[in-house]
Formats: C-alpha cells, structure tokens, sequence
C-alpha cells in the first residue's frame, strides 16, 4: 500500500506538471510562486541522485546479502550486540523502508530483538550515504554531520537497550516467513544467500527493489520538497521568528514536521536546510527524528510488527530522538 502510494504521488505530480504546469507558469508567475518554484526544484534536484544511489545500495543488500551474516556478526550478549548492531548501520546502510524487513528477517534467524532494533532505527540514518548527502546541504556547517552521527547512533543504542530492560515479549509480533514485497523478502533477506539462489533470480530480486524503494521513496521526497517550499513561502516571518525563538518549541515543531512530511534519509538534509528561519539545534532533530519516526514507518511497522508494538515504540523513540537531538546540538552545533 504504502508502495502504491508513493508511485502514484510521483504519477499525479508528474501528470499535472505536464497538463497544466505551462498554464500556471504564466498565470501564477510571481514573485511568491517563483521563490516556491526554485525552493521546490533545488531540494528535489539535490536529494534525487543521492536517493537513486541508496535505494541501489539497499536493493544489492536486500538482494545478495544474507541475514547469517549479521547472526555471526552480532556478540551473543544483548547489551553487547546493540551498540554493534547500530554501529552495522553504518556500513550496511539502508533505506528506511528496507530496514523494517531486514529487522524481521534478523529476528526470525534468531538475532535478538535488541540488537534488531538498534539496526533497524541506525541503518537509514548514519549510513555514508546519508551523512555525505547532509555534508552537502550543509556545505558551511560540518559540525552537522558528526552531530547526526552522534545523535542517530545515540538514540539507536537507547532504544536498544531500553527494549532489554522494558519490553515484553507479547508486544512484539515475530513476522512470519513469508515472499514478503518484491526485493524485500527474497532469498538475500531470508537467510539463503547467493550460493543457493539463482543468479538470474537474485539480480530479478535487485531490480524489483530498486523499483520498488525509488518509486515509493521519490513519491514522499517530491510531496516533503513541496511541502518545504509552501512552508518557506506561506509561513510568515514573524510566525517563524515567535518559533525559533523558543529553543525547544522550535525543535518539538521540526521533529513533528519530519514525521508528517516523511522524506526519505538521504534526501532529508536539503529539506532540513531549506528551513532557514531554525535553528541548527532544530534541523537536527528534523535529520534525526525523520528516518526513525514518521507516518509510513509507522505503518510499516504495525504491519510487521503489530500495531501495539508499533505505537509503544514509535512514541518512546520520538522522545528519545528529541532529547538527544537537544543535547548532541547543545553539545556540538
């Protein structure tokens, strides 16, 4: 569903730009839908090449990676295989939509919850593509890249090992084995990696995938860049301003905006950086609140995971993102 969705937000975006676009181009044409117009076209610009190579990058793990090497990776201890799962994030990166799969996958082959977790809410957030995109978007402010490492890693690891010392085991629902989405539940994801799966099968597997990551990941980037630039242009200043000057309401409201805009993380950080009247404190919690807490993970993981679990865990993340967002931009921005 949430596939469709984004496939089709592409199709009617793409359908009136071509039926209708040239006609609102001459009646709309000032200066207001002009500052709208090269806001919206410079975040889609800028986060299109950067979400194409990480959906590549997501579909060849989702395809051709099995879910044994994580299991022979992680320590046997739980509180020990969190901080190593979310470290994994950083080198196995994913998008956001590839990550709750190959959580259920890594806990149907036995790897703790934890430590599946921690993977799950790290992988779309610190990975190489995600950080040098945000090194882009904000050419003049290196401190943001190690602060959304330090923060993202930060709040992976918490919820960690909070779900060691917290969670139940009825409010996990174990996905069960099944095909699951194209590219999301073959034979990569399922444990029978590349020496047991058809080579013609697996590279079907890889370009399903992308298909299936790009179009529902560019759907909610074009809907976030259209959302970004009438905030930028309706917003008043002096609304902006009565924000911003509060440190935390600036914050909670970025943090919020991120979960109903849903914009894919390697596209997110030239949102973020569109937002000029915040605070860099601000942004941040926009880059890291957005790959773990937002309407379509959300939904995602009702369905794998069951609704109740989904509700308990996405709201305690939302807190734990804000308030480490607070301290790693107090501590470092």
């Amino acid at each position: 569903m949430v596939t469709v969705t984004g496939g089709v937000l592409l199709a009617v975006v793409a359908l009136v730009a071509v039926t209708i676009g040239p006609t609102l181009l001459l009646q709309f044409d000032t200066p207001a839908f002009q500052a709208w117009r090269t806001v919206f076209v410079a975040i889609t610009v800028q986060g299109l090449p950067f979400l194409l190579f990480g959906t590549l990058i997501s579909a060849a793990i989702s395809a051709f990676v099995p879910a044994s090497v994580f299991d022979r990776l992680l320590p046997r201890r739980p509180a020990l295989a969190v901080p190593v799962a979310g470290a994994a994030g950083m080198v196995l990166p994913g998008c956001e939509c590839a990550s709750v799969p190959v959580a259920g996958s890594l806990m149907r082959r036995g790897v703790t919850p934890a430590a599946a977790l921690a993977f799950l809410l790290s992988a779309p957030a610190i990975n190489p593509v995600v950080l040098v995109a945000t090194s882009i978007a904000f050419p003049s402010n290196p401190e943001m890249v190690l602060a959304r490492f330090v923060a993202s890693l930060a709040v992976s690891m918490v919820m960690g090992w909070l779900w060691i010392a917290l969670g139940r085991p009825e409010w996990l629902r174990l996905p069960k084995p099944t095909a699951g989405p194209p590219g999301h539940g073959g034979p990569g994801q399922d444990g029978a990696g590349p020496a047991t799966a058809d080579r013609a099968g697996r590279w079907d597997d890889f370009r399903q995938a992308v298909q299936h990551d790009f179009l529902h990941a560019g759907g909610f980037l074009v809907v976030g860049a259209m959302a970004a630039a009438t905030f930028n242009i309706v917003v008043p200043q002096s609304a902006l301003d009565a924000v911003s000057g509060s440190a935390w309401l600036s914050v909670v409201l970025l943090a919020f905006l991120a979960v109903v805009l849903a914009v894919c993380s390697e596209a997110d950080a030239f949102v973020a950086a569109s937002l000029t009247g915040f605070s860099p404190t601000a942004k941040l919690a926009f880059m890291v609140v957005g790959p773990m807490v937002d309407v379509k993970l959300v939904a995602l993981q009702a369905g794998t995971f069951g609704r109740a679990f989904a509700i308990r865990f996405s709201t305690v993340t939302f807190a734990v993102a804000v308030l480490c967002s607070a301290l790693v931009g107090w501590w470092l921005l």
